[in-house]
């Protein structure tokens, strides 16, 4: 099993930036592939950016070019850099892990972008 934590949530102005992090209770050196999932008030939850173990990245159209996906290995930490933040980013920001081709979740981190 996989424990997955999320932090870095918060208020931004648009434009600003935030970094989320997540957490694994485990090394996720072992973890195929980890993700991150946004889930805006009244819409369903959607892929925001995915990292594999051969550091294979994907990226939703809407934040190409503005978010950032990347692991710590030594930190067991995924982490989404988020740059140039619209109000259309508002969501909860949820971490997934698909190990043994399990999911896992974390229990979410809200973002808010005021305009």
């Amino acid at each position: 099993q996989v424990q997955l934590v999320e932090s870095g949530g918060g208020l931004v102005q648009a434009g600003g930036s935030l970094r989320l992090s997540c957490a694994a209770s485990r090394s996720i050196l072992g973890i195929s592939t980890m993700g991150w999932y946004r889930q805006a008030l009244g819409k369903q939850r959607e892929l925001v950016a995915s990292s594999t173990r051969g550091d294979l990245t994907n990226y939703a159209d809407s934040v190409k070019g503005r978010f950032t996906i990347s692991r710590d290995n030594a930190k067991n930490t995924v982490y989404l850099q988020m740059n140039s933040l619209k109000p259309e980013d508002t969501a909860v920001y949820y971490c997934k892990a698909i190990f043994y081709g399990s999911n896992y979740w974390g229990q979410g981190t809200q973002v808010t972008v005021s305009s």
